[in-house]
């Protein structure tokens, strides 16, 4: 009978368990295959964003002010004569030219008043011949002695008398002359006319403090445009003329940009005309006014604009889009890469947003820095993103002509 030995067969387990170990181990280890899928994984899981370098370029900055247009002159028509008015001889709201007729009063009892003062008035010139000769009789006879000087100086004091009527007369005859004018009421000035305010028919007065207001005529070709500028910006502009960096704006046509409410641009070209002499106390502002042309009268009295100004001299400036701008309190950042495509963060110093819809950049970045221009939510400082190039699009200039 075989004695089973126990020391072979306790090395026969240990061999057993060790080729049992070994097969496990080799049957999950990864192939070279998964690690290669392994690593396209956790390359794939990095974040895109695009990056793109501020714009960097000449600007001019721009100051804005909130204006209202008022007529360049108003006058309020009024008649000069009282009577009937006979006819309105214009179309409510539309456009007169200066000495156009836009009422008649009834012209018949001032004819007759400028027929009688004719008719006084040849009187006169007869009256004033027939002293004229007899002035010119004892004249002659004066030299003779046949006269005596008591009738001289009364011939020659007649003759005065009836010069002294005559012009008399002729100031009556020119005073109804212009009388029977006035019942022709005529535009004083070119312009947008208002409705008539009194109808056919009715009395009016005319020729007093109380004179019956028939109409009104604004002249809106040109159009001025008034506004209100601070304090600081009178002391921001005079000193840059001062340093030859801007024009005088009190001696030079300084142009002007205005938009309308329902405008996007600032295409209406004006030229400011005028700067006020002193700053309301009251407000700490100073006003100032611009002059449009406004040959297709498409501005009018009482519309609300805004008016764009330079209030720099021309300069080199970083610009961003306001989308990519972070807030912090009252710090303002952006997110940058840095060389080894890092997320980090520049807080930075605004302007105020140019014309070309960038924002001015005053301080905290250079002109080199990548700037993150997307997924702005999902980063965060420290990570590492795969960047890809973009450029920062401009929109055109919305002033009336290209700067």
């Amino acid at each position: 009978m075989m004695k089973f030995n126990w020391s072979t067969r306790k090395i026969g387990l240990f061999a057993m368990t060790g080729i049992v170990i070994i097969l496990v181990i080799v049957a999950f280890a990864p192939t070279h295959d998964d690690q290669s899928k392994n690593n396209g994984q956790e390359a794939s899981s990095v974040m895109q964003v695009e990056t793109a370098l501020p714009v960097f370029d000449k600007i001019t900055e721009w100051d804005e002010y909130t204006g209202r247009f008022e007529a360049s002159n108003r006058v309020e028509v009024r008649a000069r004569v009282s009577g009937f008015l006979e006819k309105v001889n214009f179309t409510d709201g539309q456009i007169v030219e200066k000495g156009q007729v836009l009422f008649i009063i009834d012209q018949r009892p001032f004819q007759i008043e400028l027929n009688q003062a004719t008719a006084n008035y040849n009187q006169a010139m007869a009256t004033l011949k027939t002293t004229e000769d007899n002035y010119n009789r004892v004249e002659s006879l004066r030299e003779t002695g046949a006269v005596s000087t008591e009738e001289y100086d009364r011939r020659k004091q007649a003759l005065a008398h009836a010069r002294a009527s005559l012009e008399l007369a002729q100031a009556k005859v020119d005073h109804a002359r212009l009388n029977l004018e006035f019942t022709e009421v005529k535009a004083p000035i070119s312009g947008l006319v208002s409705r008539d305010k009194i109808n056919e028919g009715n009395l009016i007065d005319g020729g007093s403090a109380n004179s019956t207001l028939l109409t009104t005529i604004v002249a809106t070709s040109p159009i001025h445009f008034y506004f209100t500028g601070s304090e600081s910006d009178h002391l921001k502009y005079a000193r840059l003329a001062k340093n030859g960096k801007r024009g005088e704006t009190r001696t030079e046509d300084f142009p002007v940009y205005i938009r309308l409410a329902d405008e996007d641009g600032f295409v209406h070209e004006a030229t400011l005309d005028f700067v006020d002499n002193e700053i309301d106390s009251r407000s700490g502002t100073i006003e100032s006014r611009a002059v449009l042309q406004n040959e297709d009268h498409l501005l009018e009295p009482g519309m609300f604009g805004k008016a764009r100004i330079a209030g720099s001299d021309e300069h080199e400036a970083l610009m961003i889009p306001d989308e990519i701008i972070g807030t912090n309190q009252s710090l303002r950042y952006v997110y940058v890469l840095n060389t080894a495509n890092e997320v980090a963060i520049k807080n930075v110093t605004l302007g105020p947003l140019h014309a070309n819809g960038l924002r001015i950049v005053r301080e905290g970045l250079a002109p080199e820095d990548r700037l993150i221009m997307n997924n702005l939510q999902k980063i965060r400082p420290g990570i590492v993103v795969n960047p890809q190039k973009t450029t920062i699009t401009m929109k055109s200039s919305d002033l009336a002509s290209a700067q």
